[in-house]
């Protein structure tokens, strides 16, 4: 029998397939994490992922929320899991994350767990199903044939600070201090931890960014509570966020440095990078970046990773001509359930 911590059996809307004879299935705990995360990185070696970031992911959770997360084994030997609940970057209301994984690849037994993923998410009130792939992964196919559709492309790049030419971008520097804009590190701004006032003022100055992101879809900011759970919560080093300052005092841009990436060594994620519309085309995003890219070299970081989405021009042409290189594109794909 299917497990589900979620919802009550009972009130699924889909009937899910059954499963076959054999397979046995069990909620994923926290002692599960080392062999999940082996069982993952083997599925698709070119999207490892460490213990620590699944630790990470549990973390983002917040009390209440709908999650539900399966192993399926055969023998004792783990060959899919199965995932349902909210999406952490298209978080829109009705909006559910279902996510299969199986290794070695099995086409019937993806198609069955998904079934009951989606059955999952459609119980806990989810009206548009989200699925993520990388291109070229065998899963997309079967997705589309279930149907899904590609909704949203996102670029992920990585830049080697080991032969980035800083010099090469001093005169995008120079713009921004002849601006008047200058370029902070957090804590020398205050102490978030423990400061709300500082906490609302980043807070909107990231959630206004955030909204002015092209993107297929806008994005959906967290609530002040959600973001101070999981951004606050996850903030192990605040030295890596930079902000751009108005020669007013106002804070106009924004550049993350923070997240270190277990699965990837030596390697370090930025996360937004934005400047205000008042204050673009003085070569802030460039200063941002930079700061943050010296930060990460001080701090023994080797390459730093990303993700852009397609639409989002500007930013991709600053990171191309940064010598970020690009990885394959990450598919998000939807597919409508009623609602």
């Amino acid at each position: 029998m299917l497990h589900s911590p979620m919802v009550d059996p009972s009130s699924v809307l889909t009937a899910p397939p059954a499963l076959p004879e054999g397979l046995q299935t069990r909620p994923v705990g926290p002692d599960d994490r080392p062999a999940l995360a082996a069982f993952l990185s083997a599925a698709h070696p070119d999207s490892p992922l460490a213990v620590a970031d699944l630790e990470r992911h549990a973390a983002f959770r917040v009390p209440g929320e709908p999650h539900w997360h399966v192993l399926a084994e055969r023998d004792g030997v783990i060959v899919g899991v199965a995932e349902a609940g909210i999406p952490r970057m298209d978080g829109h209301p009705g909006w559910r994350q279902v996510s299969v994984t199986t290794h070695p690849p099995d086409a019937a037994l993806l198609d069955t767990l998904l079934g009951h993923a989606e059955a999952q998410a459609i119980a806990s009130g989810g009206h548009t199903l989200v699925a993520g792939a990388r291109e070229g992964w065998w899963e997309v196919p079967l997705l589309e044939a279930r149907g899904y559709a590609i909704h949203d492309h996102m670029w992920p790049s990585v830049l080697d600070l080991t032969t980035l030419d800083v010099a090469r971008f001093r005169h995008f520097e120079e713009r921004a201090a002849a601006s008047g804009v200058t370029i902070h590190p957090l804590p020398a701004l205050g102490d978030i931890f423990t400061d709300e006032a500082m906490q609302r003022r980043l807070y909107g100055l990231m959630g206004d960014l955030l909204r002015d992101i092209p993107t297929t879809t806008p994005v959906s900011v967290w609530p002040f509570e959600v973001w101070q759970h999981r951004f606050l919560g996850n903030l192990k080093h605040p030295e890596g966020v930079f902000l751009a300052v108005s020669p007013q005092g106002e804070w106009v841009g924004i550049s993350e440095l923070h997240h270190a990436m277990p699965a990837r060594p030596g390697t370090v994620m930025i996360g937004l990078t934005g400047v205000q519309t008042a204050w673009r085309r003085h070569g802030l995003a460039y200063a941002l970046k930079l700061a943050a890219a010296r930060s990460g070299r001080e701090r023994g970081f080797t390459h730093i990773f990303t993700g852009n989405h397609s639409r989002n021009a500007p930013m991709l042409a600053i990171n191309d001509a940064m010598g970020f290189v690009r990885e394959p594109a990450r598919l998000t794909l939807t597919r409508g359930v009623g609602g």
